[in-house]
């Protein structure tokens, strides 16, 4: 539970730490949208170069985003080995009834792996350099249009302000219980799968319990202290769109232009 790093914020002073909470949610949107332009070795490298020149710039460490893949780890696996043993076409390696290993299978799961190793290090890039209230502020401003259609706009961005700050901790709260439930003789992951299964409801029930006092104390907290609603409340943090942002919006354009130009290779 440590390894996942959703909403986790690592404060810095980086180019990507100063970039407008708006101009890294449009560019880490963006670019898995450009994702799938990639169709060849050429494009998966730009892609791998971008985003290996993106984390250089955030001062981060590069361990801890393959730490943040840990969790996700086996979902990939599953993922890409349907991709290799159920697409069909090109070379037959291997075939037994609907099974089959053909090289157009090996190129198709070699590039969802890609994809998925690209998607997690950009969307762990956007969390740990973006603070959630930064993440709402942004949501909030982006999403502002939706307003004269009468969509809560500001609702949605503090539930996801609110999820995004508890994630961590709720994660926390389930190692500690784990930790609790392990030094009492419960094995997790071990044993058969019914034997695994009864051995997450000890560790489910304090969970949600856990869950719904801090949604009552939260709630509790935003009454005393006389929260109404979005209507009429004023920011102290101000977004503030930089000459920066506007640049790595012209490098995220200019990428996409490589890379059509590189899927004819």
């Amino acid at each position: 539970m440590s390894n996942f790093l959703l909403g986790r914020y690592l404060s810095g002073d980086s180019f990507v730490h100063r970039l407008d909470a708006r101009a890294k949610l449009i560019l880490s949107m963006y670019f898995i949208l450009i994702i799938f332009l990639a169709n060849n070795v050429w494009t998966y490298g730009l892609l791998f170069l971008v985003v290996m020149l993106s984390v250089m710039m955030s001062q981060i460490k590069l361990g801890f985003f393959l730490k943040g893949l840990r969790p996700l780890l086996w979902l990939i696996i599953f993922t890409v080995v349907l991709q290799i043993f159920f697409t069909s076409g090109g070379h037959v390696y291997w075939q037994w009834g609907i099974l089959s290993l053909t090289s157009f299978g090996l190129v198709n799961g070699i590039y969802v792996f890609c994809r998925f190793v690209l998607i997690i290090f950009m969307s762990t890039l956007l969390t740990v350099t973006t603070s959630p209230l930064e993440i709402s502020d942004g949501l909030e401003s982006l999403m502002k249009p939706l307003a004269y259609l009468k969509v809560p706009v500001y609702e949605i961005a503090l539930m996801l302000s609110i999820a995004l700050r508890f994630v961590p901790t709720l994660l926390d709260e389930t190692q500690k219980i784990m930790n609790a439930q392990r030094s009492r003789g419960v094995n997790f992951g071990q044993g058969k799968i019914k034997d695994q299964v009864k051995a997450v409801i000890p560790l489910l029930i304090p969970l949600f319990v856990s869950a719904f006092n801090r949604a009552e104390d939260l709630a509790t907290a935003m009454e005393a202290r006389g929260y109404r609603g979005g209507q009429g409340r004023t920011k102290y943090r101000q977004n503030k769109w930089k000459c920066a942002d506007s640049l790595a919006l012209v490098f995220f354009l200019l990428v996409t232009v490589a890379l059509l130009f590189l899927r004819k290779m």
